[in-house]
């Protein structure tokens, strides 16, 4: 997936449920409680040992955006990208990642929680980045601080993120998308509650859609470009 067609795309939905999943038979149940909330994405946080297989899985379906999260290595970016993941998150900016990623044409959110961090992104041509830890790195008026200077560039807030908080930081102009975990928390998926899954996601996308005017302007810039 091209870089700019893949942040109109997290834009259009303004979420992206960050998943830990440690049983690959939960896989398509969590699958099909995602589509039925209607926000067919999901990043795989690279936690654990099944991750990889989770996002293979999750991949050959093709109804799903699939991505992997706490890509920290290049041994890592390489095994997600073989396994089928059209995008990757770090938790930090790594260079070595991150330029292998350019290279590679994959989509790439390196975390930042500072100017030095952003102005290495910006350096790399990147437009948009991950903010993290969210809720404990300034929240938005952290983010709005950062944003004066760097006001083309966008946030994904990540880290402390719920369904109390999200419209608070999807209000911010800086932010096309949150990333966040209370959808399909650990608990949740392993007593496979796929109904609440369900539930929570088409919460939470009730939540964006208040903003998706704002987003979907500026998908139209990246498209067109």
């Amino acid at each position: 997936m091209l870089y700019e067609a893949f942040l109109a795309k997290i834009a259009s939905y303004g979420i992206i449920p960050v998943v830990t999943l440690n049983d690959v038979r939960s896989v398509d149940g969590l699958a099909g409680a995602l589509i039925s909330g209607g926000l067919p994405v999901a990043e795989v946080t690279l936690r654990v040992s099944e991750a990889l297989e989770t996002i293979r899985i999750m991949s050959k379906r093709g109804d799903l955006l699939v991505g992997a999260g706490t890509v920290r290595t290049l041994d890592q970016a390489r095994a997600a990208r073989d396994s089928g993941a059209s995008y990757l998150v770090s938790p930090g900016f790594n260079e070595a990642v991150v330029h292998w990623a350019i290279d590679q044409q994959i989509p790439i959110l390196p975390g930042v929680d500072s100017t030095l961090g952003i102005e290495m992104a910006v350096a790399k041509g990147l437009k948009a980045l991950k903010f993290f830890p969210a809720g404990t790195s300034g929240g938005p008026a952290k983010l709005s601080a950062l944003h004066g200077p760097y006001n083309d560039v966008r946030f994904v807030p990540t880290g402390g993120i719920d369904a109390g908080n999200l419209d608070r930081w999807l209000t911010h102009p800086a932010v096309i998308a949150c990333g966040g975990s209370w959808m399909v928390s650990m608990k949740l998926l392993e007593n496979k509650k796929w109904d609440e899954v369900e539930c929570l996601v088409k919460e939470a996308l009730a939540i964006a859609s208040r903003h998706t005017g704002l987003r979907a302007e500026e998908g139209a810039g990246w498209t067109t470009g």
